[in-house]
């Protein structure tokens, strides 16, 4: 088993817990973040780990989490999963045997959240992966849960998007066919294409840490598409374009939510302006619950947070609500008070659980337009 290089123990407050003690014996909550620190997403894992310590801080800074008749302190215990499956299982596994955590936030991308998960379920140890969008990571488990859409949903918007917003009759796809997230919503967003009357005319893969993607583009600007869907993550997505671009590609294109990092923005300059991309919440619309985070985020770290930081930052509430919930650190208590919430006023917007780990929510639809990100629609579930 290959285990992760480092591990960040962020102690909020020194006391020890067992996890099945009552609760009068119990000095503290723990909960893990096992998060893409390293490896090809390193942004991704900083902004959950930031969103996340932010959270701990609010909680402690009040007194404590109130479970039953007392207020216990919040421990994080981070683990670097490397951005690798098998590190992130691995790192599930040390956050449940040797660090006793009562929940576990993350991992964030699918490809990490799907092993780790297996490892959750087998625990009966709670797992809520803020990012997660591949619906594989929730299905048949009832300890794991998700703050973020799924991709079917996320695939729909999308392809109602092209067609109707874009008007768009045809449409190509260019995913990595290694990752289980790229292509589970390649698939969805060409079968909700299809039935919405498209034809997806080029559906071109390729493989993580390729560089050139003319073979692939070659092909697509021969189909001479309405829409170009890249379903791929933000560190690949501005040499696509820009090599798009190159190729004589002159197409509306459009993406997903993992392209919601602001280091997309620098990375694809002048190349990525007015392409769209589906995501989580829009901070030029947000509600008092979102402006109140991103003020509290901004002083604290001195930037704007992404996606990743405010579905963290959703994650981790709503797990603090359900251990409140719960009346004691019980992992069994807190995973039924969890799976029972009805309505939850988030930093991405209002959501709740039906029986799933998988909420409902609604997306949002953001432009890239002068050079930033901005808010085009809301789309309800």
């Amino acid at each position: 088993m290959i285990r992760p290089k480092w591990t960040v123990a962020i102690v909020l407050m020194s006391f020890a817990l067992t996890w099945g003690c009552s609760s009068q014996d119990t000095k503290e909550i723990r909960l893990g973040v096992n998060a893409e620190l390293t490896g090809s997403k390193p942004t991704v894992g900083d902004s959950c780990q930031k969103a996340a310590e932010l959270l701990a801080a609010q909680v402690n800074q009040a007194g404590g989490l109130k479970v039953g008749d007392q207020k216990l302190p919040l421990k994080l215990i981070v683990e670097d999963n490397e951005d690798k499956a098998e590190s992130a299982a691995a790192a599930a596994q040390k956050l449940i045997s040797q660090n006793n955590v009562l929940a576990i936030i993350g991992p964030n991308a699918s490809g990490n959240a799907i092993p780790a998960a297996r490892i959750c379920e087998d625990a009966g140890v709670i797992m809520i992966s803020p990012w997660s969008t591949n619906p594989k990571t929730t299905e048949g488990k009832k300890f794991v849960f998700r703050a973020c859409f799924i991709d079917d949903f996320q695939g729909q918007v999308m392809a109602k998007f092209a067609r109707e917003n874009l008007q768009a009759p045809t449409a190509a796809v260019l995913y990595d066919v290694a990752s289980e997230y790229n292509k589970g919503i390649a698939e969805f967003f060409k079968k909700f294409f299809e039935a919405a009357g498209g034809k997806v005319v080029a559906f071109e893969s390729y493989t993580k840490d390729d560089k050139d993607f003319s073979s692939q583009l070659t092909i697509i600007k021969a189909a001479n598409p309405g829409v170009l869907f890249l379903p791929n993550y933000y560190n690949e997505v501005p040499l696509q374009v820009k090599q798009a671009r190159q190729l004589g590609i002159t197409c509306p294109i459009i993406g997903s939510d993992s392209w919601g990092s602001a280091e997309l923005l620098p990375l694809g300059g002048s190349a990525l302006e007015g392409c769209y991309f589906s995501t989580h919440y829009a901070p030029d619309i947000a509600t008092p619950t979102a402006q109140k985070f991103i003020k509290d985020y901004e002083a604290k770290y001195g930037k704007k947070p992404d996606d990743v930081a405010a579905l963290t930052y959703d994650a981790g509430s709503l797990l603090c609500a359900a251990i409140t919930q719960a009346g004691a650190p019980d992992r069994k208590k807190v995973r039924d008070a969890l799976a029972s919430v009805k309505e939850f006023q988030g930093v991405t917007g209002q959501m709740k659980f039906q029986g799933t780990g998988d909420p409902i929510k609604s997306a949002v639809i953001l432009q890239i337009k002068d050079g930033k990100f901005n808010y085009f629609a809301a789309v309800q579930p």
